[in-house]
């Protein structure tokens, strides 16, 4: 046998440095970026923002951002935008609000009719963007407007002139399902924790900070699922493919309308998750609730490491995107910086994380 095949090595038994192979992974910036947001901050900010209530004050925000992100990242995955969620959050809450309000139905019920609203908002800009072969990001565009003026007619009608419907805390105080959407999470185990004196407390005893707010634990929950999904089935392959090539994944079985129409819904869905939970923290609802989110949302997701051509991205680099922009959101307000240069970080941000992922995705796919 010739000495040329003894010493070969097959390419597919090859082990890859390890470094190779954390570059290749799509939420690398997020982290990075995340580890650079924190160490600005530690020099910068005083010493409140790291304190327990402040860690969790931060979190609060990111984790609205978040629930819509993560949906945001598994469609842009799947090749397409969804530009309306942040007015589906708006048109959502509208909904809700009257559910509880105006019919005074209960949160088992209003919760999944709301749900089953959005779903099907989302599966007509599918059905739209795929029939028309129009891009996604125009025909949702159209949906923004749509969305927010129906919000502004809707709540109009529902109060008689006012663009706010108010009393829903009111009317789902008594119900049993209100903790699972709005308040603070164990609530027994942090005043325990007070009456150790292991977190701090006010004079009278009582822990300063009450809980964990019910939208972080749906936050770290929804990146947990969609991760699975991403990477442990075949949804997860068939997303990753209908975004990377959608003709080659049609012609392998791939059911890419199924997966790209079903992406839309969960989009839509994740927004009425966070109209659900924003509305029943604040207890009223207004057409102005979810303004500019849907951008918010992208560039978490593009911070996370999703292409903006579809195919590549992660549920966790979503995760960690959007607490860097709840950190900064509120961590300016733990320094002596002017608050509105979070417009400029969040520009700078989106900026340096496409260059990033894009030199990424040439370094991976051997482009020059």
């Amino acid at each position: 046998m010739p000495t040329d095949d003894i010493t070969a090595v097959d390419e597919r038994l090859r082990t890859e440095p390890l470094l190779a192979r954390l570059m290749k992974r799509p939420e690398l910036g997020a982290i990075a970026g995340l580890v650079l947001v924190t160490v600005f901050f530690l020099l910068t900010a005083n010493d409140a923002m790291f304190t327990l209530s402040g860690i969790l004050n931060f979190m609060a925000p990111a984790a609205q951002l978040g629930v819509l992100a993560i949906a945001a990242a598994m469609l842009m995955i799947g090749g397409e935008f969804d530009l309306s969620i942040g007015s589906m959050v708006a048109f959502a809450g509208m909904i809700f609000g009257a559910c509880v309000v105006n019919l005074g139905l209960p949160l088992i019920v209003a919760v999944p009719a709301t749900l089953a609203v959005a779903a099907l908002i989302g599966a007509a800009n599918g059905l739209i963007v795929l029939r028309t072969g129009l891009p996604s990001f125009i025909v949702t565009l159209a949906g923004l407007f749509i969305l927010r003026g129906l919000s502004l007619v809707g709540l109009k009608w529902l109060t008689g002139g006012s663009t706010q419907l108010r009393g829903v805390r009111d009317a789902a105080a008594d119900d049993w399902l209100s903790p699972l959407f709005a308040g603070d999470a164990f609530g027994t185990l942090f005043r325990a924790l007070a009456a150790r004196g292991w977190i701090e407390t006010f004079p009278n005893g009582e822990p300063k900070v009450p809980g964990v707010p019910v939208e972080v634990l749906w936050f770290v929950g929804l990146a947990a699922l969609a991760t699975w999904v991403l990477l442990r089935t075949p949804a997860g392959n068939w997303i990753f493919a209908s975004g990377g090539d959608r003709n080659a994944a049609a012609n392998s079985g791939v059911p890419v309308r199924r997966v790209k129409i079903s992406l839309f819904m969960v989009t839509a869905g994740a927004a009425a998750l966070l109209a659900v939970m924003q509305v029943l923290d604040a207890g009223s609802t207004d057409a102005r609730r979810g303004f500019q989110k849907e951008f918010e949302a992208i560039i978490a997701a593009v911070i996370g490491g999703c292409l903006l051509t579809g195919g590549y991205g992660s549920a966790i680099g979503a995760f960690f995107g959007s607490i860097i922009f709840g950190m900064v959101v509120i961590g300016l307000t733990y320094t002596g910086f002017d608050q509105d240069w979070f417009q400029v970080f969040l520009g700078g941000m989106l900026l340096l994380a496409v260059i990033f992922n894009n030199a990424i995705r040439k370094r991976v796919t051997g482009e020059r």
